[in-house]
């Protein structure tokens, strides 16, 4: 699995010059939608067989600060998945190979009318792709 690079922008950072923090969680959303790209199941893939996956909790432990034309390196490793729940884990490193971020996302899957999917039953070839 390739690691996502992110490039910090100027927009990212506040008036101190550092990387805001809400800007942690939009790049572990773009490392997890690489993710997915990456195992053959890009998300316009899953929107357009009706499956969606909200956020259900989100965590970042922030260490180091990271400002303007940093490149971040994140790298996504699946922590847990049981056919419903998916939690993925984030390390966000800087060039240097200082750990700038760490944190998890958890999603639900769902189809259109918003009722959980078993993915293991419904959508065996995606539940085996994760579980690779």
């Amino acid at each position: 699995m390739n690691i996502y690079q992110h490039k910090v922008q100027y927009y990212e950072t506040d008036k101190m010059g550092i990387v805001h923090h809400s800007n942690y969680i939009r790049w572990m959303e773009e490392a997890r939608i690489d993710f997915l790209s990456q195992l053959g199941w890009a998300y316009e893939k899953l929107e357009d067989m009706g499956i969606i996956s909200p956020v259900t909790a989100v965590e970042c432990k922030y260490k180091v600060s990271t400002v303007f034309g940093d490149v971040i390196a994140i790298s996504v490793c699946l922590e847990e998945f049981k056919g419903v729940k998916l939690k993925l884990r984030y390390e966000m490193r800087k060039a240097d190979g200082a750990m700038a971020c760490e944190g998890y996302s958890e999603h639900c899957f769902l189809n259109t009318e918003g009722r959980p999917i078993n993915m293991k039953r419904e959508y065996p070839e995606l539940y085996h792709a994760l579980i690779s």
